[in-house]
């Protein structure tokens, strides 16, 4: 299982307002076809999942703002793909948590 951070910024729109944009990105998450769970975060989005999953909905967010009416995206995307055993997003979060009591 990957986790993949993901942040889509449209450029070349009308307003400084972004909102509706976000919106369009999150709407391909909540209908992911894909097995996937996502965090929506103030400055960006985290997705667990398989990789080849987690890509093809990507690839889908950085579409969307297209299909908004954006001239230009541009995407970044961190991928932490630890094959050695299961992690996500929960049981990092408790790792730190242990460590800190």
């Amino acid at each position: 299982m990957a986790i993949v951070q993901v942040t889509v910024v449209p450029l070349g729109t009308e307003t400084p307002s972004l909102g509706a944009y976000v919106a369009s990105v999150v709407r391909v998450l909540q209908e992911a076809k894909e097995p996937i769970t996502y965090q929506l975060t103030p400055m960006s989005t985290i997705i667990e999942g398989e990789l080849d999953d987690l890509l093809a909905v990507v690839r889908r967010m950085h579409e969307a703002p297209f299909g908004s009416g954006a001239a230009r995206v541009s995407t970044s995307v961190t991928i932490d793909d630890r094959r050695d055993k299961k992690g996500t997003m929960a049981q990092k979060l408790h790792s730190v948590e242990e460590k800190l009591k």
